[in-house]
């Protein structure tokens, strides 16, 4: 998998004794998480860890060089049942998923380490990420951190529809990876599908409403994207990606600042 992490950022390339000479209350360690699964016609299925990748490598690049922040190796499959159906999807339980960072946390407690973030970059896996950010806060005592996709920049440009209910495949995931690997871009394959109207609002709605309703790709998009990818740049891919790692740098310095023990 093609890597945008710094060599000197990168957790894995360390020896146990440089390990070992971090240090252990203010080093802050990120777990990358995000997804092999469908992205439509036009996207490759390892969009979401691609673009965990390059926004977390460009972030990790914006960071005072005394500041001893690693990106850990990305759990790359995650809770994907929402797009079973399509060719190529590998997906974990819940469960697994859940298990697999427990485990994760549990040994970057047991090596001393005080300061874990995940960054996840799929949506299906967020709820996930929110619990499991709390259960390791309080089985192991580790200051954790929930980060997710772009640190909430306004992707400015976007449509009011497309940033309501562009959620797979759209344009700012196109976009991105027109800005970073544009031989995976199929650009002659790209369609169309909204899950939900701004102009039409409804009491049900997928996500981000007081009432929701589930809902599998399949269901409502047989071409597997859910937005409009047809007006992504790779300028704008390009600035939507500087933007993103300079709030994501910010947040990341915030989590080695933040206190590392509760006030009395």
């Amino acid at each position: 998998m093609k890597t945008w992490v710094p060599d000197a950022r990168n957790f894995a390339y360390l020896n146990w004794k440089q390990v070992d000479a971090l240090p252990r209350e203010s080093t802050l360690l990120v777990l990358p998480t995000a997804a092999i699964e469908q992205h439509g016609h036009h996207l490759p299925l390892a969009t979401d860890t691609l673009i965990n990748n390059l926004l977390l490598g460009h972030a990790l690049e914006k960071l005072p060089p005394e500041m001893h922040v690693y990106a850990l190796p990305p759990v790359h499959y995650g809770k994907s049942n929402e797009h079973i159906g399509f060719p190529g999807t590998l997906s974990v339980s819940a469960a697994t998923f859940m298990a697999v960072l427990r485990d994760l946390g549990a040994s970057v407690a047991s090596a001393g380490f005080r300061r874990l973030v995940l960054y996840n970059t799929h949506g299906g896996n967020n709820s996930l990420i929110d619990v499991m950010a709390r259960d390791l806060r309080a089985e192991f005592n580790l200051r954790t951190f929930a980060l997710h996709g772009s640190g909430g920049i306004a992707f400015e440009g976007l449509s009011a529809q497309e940033q309501a209910y562009g959620f797979h495949a759209n344009e700012v995931e196109t976009a991105f990876l027109l800005a970073s690997m544009p031989e995976l871009v199929d650009r002659s394959a790209y369609t169309v599908n909204y899950i939900a109207d701004i102009a039409n609002p409804e009491l049900l709605l997928p996500e981000n409403a007081p009432a929701t309703f589930a809902w599998l790709t399949r269901d409502i998009a047989p071409s597997g994207v859910l937005g409009d990818p047809r007006p992504a740049t790779a300028e704008n891919g390009a600035r939507w990606r500087d933007a993103a790692a300079t709030r994501l740098a910010a947040a990341l310095e915030a989590m080695v600042r933040y206190p590392s023990q509760p006030p009395t």
